[in-house]
């Protein structure tokens, strides 16, 4: 996924980039509410001419790229909840994730995006809200799923699991001196993968799903 930076101009239209200074302490997910618009096209829609809210957000995450449209320690209204110094606005990154094309794809790119921010801040899925958390809208809404917020609770455990991987120490695996794929340490063990192993051993690997062996034949 490509990450870059255009940031709206500071005198763009509706007050959508305040300069307030912000230390955020939370990052809110929206979903864009336009199934048709890739995350260059947010980008340009919040200095269109014909836009006349005042709404704004940090990043905005589609199937490709990642584009930050304002600095994340400034404030944006994406939140809803007003300009008091507690609110969404004044407090957390928003990041919209887009609806168009493979969404399937923008959401892993999303999860990725949301572990990383997490990890360089050392913070963990606590810091995670919905927009709907600071004004009761129902939003993301691909995530609402009638009320159960199945899709919310998949992306959190989604993001947890990317930040629990990005906390494993690899482990570089050799077979007769010739390197293959990284295995990783846990709990003062070295896993290695198995195929791989096997395969450079000229051993035939076998899996059987319904008893869960694997197997390893020369």
């Amino acid at each position: 996924m490509i990450y870059r930076k255009d940031y709206i101009p500071y005198n763009t239209p509706c007050n959508r980039r305040p300069r307030h200074s912000m230390t955020p302490t939370t990052i809110t997910i929206h979903n864009t509410g336009n199934p048709s618009s890739t995350a260059a096209g947010e980008r340009n829609w919040l200095t269109n001419p014909t836009n006349n809210r005042q709404a704004s957000y940090h990043i905005v995450v589609d199937e490709r790229e990642a584009i930050e449209c304002l600095p994340l320690n400034e404030s944006a209204w994406h939140a809803g909840d007003g300009s008091g110094a507690k609110s969404g606005n004044k407090t957390s990154i928003g990041i919209e994730i887009c609806e168009s094309g493979n969404y399937a794809k923008t959401l892993d790119n999303a999860v990725k995006l949301v572990a990383s921010m997490l990890k360089e801040r050392g913070w963990g899925v606590d810091r995670l809200r919905r927009h709907w958390d600071w004004s009761g809208k129902i939003c993301p809404r691909l995530m609402y799923n009638g009320g159960k917020w199945t899709g919310w609770n998949e992306f959190k455990s989604r993001v947890a699991a990317e930040l629990e991987a990005g906390n494993v120490e690899k482990a570089k695996v050799y077979v007769n001196d010739e390197k293959i794929e990284d295995g990783f340490i846990l709990e003062g063990r070295v896993y290695v993968p198995l195929r791989a192993a096997g395969e450079a051993l000229g051993a035939k690997v076998g899996w059987d799903n319904k008893s869960k062996t694997a197997t390893l034949t020369k």
